[in-house]
């Protein structure tokens, strides 16, 4: 089977072009056999670019290394964005991609032939507590006390497609992220467990964050998290609309349009190699 290991500013997963090769008939132990850093190409998961059903230029599926199937990833949709127009599946510098948060329009920045920098409008943030979704208090759940490990934090809840619990912290450390995150992840109010961002804000317009991904742990990045960010950032009155993102694996721009609502972020896709899995 052959692959393609992409990476959205250090947020890596391994590709599969399923428009060439038919789709993987248990992609979920695939994602965790192929996404092991030791013993198979290494990766945060697996990500299928497959044929629409419902009329897009293409479809992504994304498992997480734990073989967990997630709803939606913004570095991954950049990558897939630029893998369908590098690849010849659709050279259309605007592109219709289908996602577990619906279909979304993608805007790509070309040179010399090649996508560099991708531009995604992520949709509107999902706001209500059951359809993030959380047990916690609030439409949206802003400020919300959070017990966790016997600590009591404020956080805010957002789903970009897949739910998110941001915490606003002096400093993201290590036993915050590292020591703290899977307890997060498997918080009892968050039914379906939830992406957890870490969050030092530098100004108005710059934040620096640091993730961890349900199904993943710790990664270098998060595009639907740094889109939760910048709507949480905004309700609860601490950035503007439009800021910096400073992630681990680089930076991502991020606004939350007034006119429409929607989230759009842009930032890098980059091929790294492709290879074929022997299985």
């Amino acid at each position: 089977m052959k692959f393609t290991k992409m990476h959205g500013i250090g947020n890596d997963y391994v590709y599969v072009n399923c428009f060439d090769v038919p789709v993987p008939k248990d992609p979920a132990s695939l994602a965790v056999r192929i996404a092991d850093r030791h013993f198979g190409v290494g990766g945060d998961g697996l990500i299928l670019i497959c044929p629409s059903d419902q009329g897009a230029d293409a479809r992504m599926r994304m498992f997480n290394a734990d073989g967990s199937e997630s709803e939606m990833c913004g570095n991954g949709l950049r990558c897939v964005a630029k893998y369908v127009y590098d690849h010849g599946i659709k050279r259309d510098p605007r592109l219709r991609l289908q996602t577990g948060n619906g279909i979304l329009t993608v805007d790509l920045e070309v040179k010399n032939g090649k996508a560099e920098r991708v531009r995604v409008n992520m949709g509107k943030p999902i706001l209500e507590a059951e359809k993030i979704p959380t047990k916690l208090v609030g439409t949206p759940p802003t400020n919300v006390k959070l017990e966790v490990e016997g600590k009591t934090f404020e956080v805010t809840a957002v789903s970009m497609g897949n739910p998110h619990c941001i915490v606003f912290v002096p400093e993201a450390t290590d036993a915050l992220v590292l020591g703290l995150g899977k307890y997060f992840e498997n918080s009892p109010m968050f039914p379906k467990r939830v992406n957890v961002e870490f969050v030092e804000v530098l100004s108005r317009t710059e934040v620096r964050q640091r993730t961890w991904e349900r199904g993943s742990g710790e990664t270098l990045a998060c595009g639907t998290g740094a889109s939760a960010v910048c709507v949480a950032g905004v309700l609860t009155g601490r950035t503007e609309r439009k800021i910096v993102n400073h992630l681990l694996g680089g930076d991502l721009e991020l606004e939350w349009s007034e006119a429409d609502g929607c989230v759009y972020k842009t930032g890098a896709a980059v091929e790294v190699f492709s290879g074929d899995w022997p299985e």
